[in-house]
């Protein structure tokens, strides 16, 4: 019998600073024969997403950092090529955690069977019918409790998550959303395809000063993937009352020292303001209700998406430090293989 081989990319050394291909390698890895319940499976799209940058760091964290010389691990969607499990047939569309390498092979239970959507790509199940997506969905109703008629803000509003966010916001009731980008193209496709009421390019000026613009009777929500001067901004503009969900810090992400925080924290007392962060992994039981609603969206036309698609599993590191860059526009993915 042939034997079956993984191209896969490993982590071999932390990063200072930001990431460079030196902190990485390609290795080839010849997988052994299925042992009874586990499937083997071929990705077609696999995942680069912030998080990985914090899990390059050996410090604590919700999940524990990525250890060295192993392959990395993340989001991936692919179909299941030899199966010893019932519940796994071959064919099958699956999505798991074993990204960052062409085939994937483990136990069966580590793999989720998806239902393929007509005319949806499998690397959807990676971002706007994924765990993006959910982070978006969680973000507004179970942390930062959206209201009817609300006023959102979103930083990083281009991206996977925050493209999610506004338009589910305005879809739950949201009376205004505006969002903060990186280009002008960007802006753009905010107000034109995503439905956002007002945004604005971080890089052209002062973030305070272009959110008090946009948002001249304040905001109520903030949905946070950057920190740092946009935290400030919206500590700057909440009404009183005001929630924010704290999901990322991009900004700060690839800094060699602390970096100041806020320097008007004193409004989260004077204004009641409350500010909780989060992080998706412990609110998987809300995505039943999620996949659903999304779904019935995404037929109906109500949520767009977009996708920035580097091929080649050779080319992740490449992809990863992409999107930390801000390269991509919705979600970032490696096309593995026939994936579409």
């Amino acid at each position: 019998m042939t034997a079956v081989q993984s191209t896969q990319i490993q982590l071999v050394s932390r990063p200072t600073g930001w990431p460079t291909h030196e902190n990485f390698r390609t290795v080839t890895v010849e997988l052994p024969e299925l042992e009874p319940g586990q499937v083997r499976v071929v990705n077609e799209f696999v995942s680069v997403d912030p998080y990985m940058r914090g899990r390059m760091n050996d410090v604590k964290s919700y999940v524990p950092p990525f250890a060295l010389n192993e392959t990395m691990t993340g989001g991936a969607v692919g179909r299941v090529v030899e199966s010893t499990s019932d519940e796994h047939p071959v064919g099958s569309l699956v999505s798991h955690q074993l990204g960052w390498r062409d085939v994937a092979q483990a136990d069966a239970a580590q793999f989720r069977v998806m239902e393929a959507l007509d005319g949806v790509p499998s690397s959807a199940y990676l971002g706007i019918l994924g765990m993006t997506a959910l982070t978006a969905y969680v973000g507004l109703q179970d942390i930062a409790h959206l209201r009817d008629g609300d006023v959102v803000f979103v930083s990083g509003a281009a991206g996977a998550v925050g493209s999610a966010v506004g338009q589910i916001a305005r879809i739950l009731g949201a009376s205004r959303v505006i969002g903060s980008a990186g280009s002008a193209e960007k802006v753009e496709l905010l107000t034109s395809k995503y439905g956002f009421d007002a945004a604005f390019d971080y890089k052209q000026g002062s973030v305070r000063e272009q959110l008090a613009e946009a948002a001249p009777d304040g905001i109520d929500v903030y949905f946070d993937n950057v920190g740092g001067d946009h935290l400030e901004a919206a500590l700057a503009e909440f009404r009183d009352g005001g929630r924010a969900a704290l999901c990322g810090a991009i900004s700060q992400y690839n800094t060699e020292g602390p970096t100041p925080g806020p320097n008007n924290m004193a409004n989260i007392v004077t204004r009641g303001l409350s500010l909780v962060g989060f992080t998706v992994g412990n609110y998987l039981d809300r995505f039943p209700s999620f996949a659903q609603e999304m779904g019935t969206w995404l037929r109906e036309g109500r949520v767009q998406f977009d996708e920035t698609v580097v091929d080649g599993i050779e080319n992740t590191v490449d992809a990863f430090l992409g999107m930390l860059r801000g390269e991509n526009t919705g979600k970032m993915v490696v096309r593995v293989g026939t994936g579409s």
